[in-house]
């Protein structure tokens, strides 16, 4: 068996990403967690609310370096999901105004994903809790920015409607069809 293909879900905050992730593990596919949410509970217990609006420039360095840790992490799976990837890093930065980051986005250029899923704002389904704390208006510009860059680095995405959890995996799914 060849190299596992490597599939990213990402979108702005509260678009559904996680709700997917979850239903593709329920369904035996290898999935990869967000790491986000892990850094920034640390920052929050060590008091610090918004480390990423903090510290941009060493959050991002953090998430990076995970994030491709992750990316490069084995498998024997024919399919690994990915939950956001590292291209969305600079996205943020991207979002609020961060220009220093020359060095990840060259860290971005080496990691190509075999598919890239990229889910549209929600409002009906956004809420905000304890990790997210952007407004549905913010999301929306995240969305954006995310589109941005893989459009700078010329890297082609699928766009994914609202709808259904079902008819969404069925999507991705039927996209991915080629693979299984």
């Amino acid at each position: 068996m060849g190299l596992p293909k490597k599939i990213l879900i990402t979108g702005g905050p509260g678009s559904g990403k996680t709700t997917l992730i979850n239903e593709l593990r329920k369904r035996k596919f290898e999935c990869r967690e967000e790491i986000v949410r892990n850094l920034t509970l640390k920052g929050k217990n060590n008091g610090n609310d918004q480390l990423f609006l903090n510290k941009p420039l060493e959050f991002s360095k953090s998430i990076m370096k995970l994030r491709i840790q992750q990316f490069y992490k084995k498998s024997k799976n024919k399919l690994v999901f990915f939950d956001r990837g590292v291209h969305e890093i600079v996205a943020y930065l991207n979002f609020i105004n961060f220009k220093e980051n020359n060095d990840l986005l060259n860290q971005c250029r080496n990691i190509k994903y075999d598919s890239i899923f990229v889910l549209k704002p929600w409002k009906e389904i956004y809420t905000r809790d304890n990790c997210r704390y952007e407004s549905y208006k913010e999301s929306v510009k995240i969305f954006e920015e995310i589109l941005k860059i893989y459009q700078y680095l010329k890297m082609e995405v699928k766009i994914i409607e609202r709808n259904t959890v079902q008819k969404r995996i069925d999507i991705i799914l039927n996209h991915l069809n080629n693979y299984l």
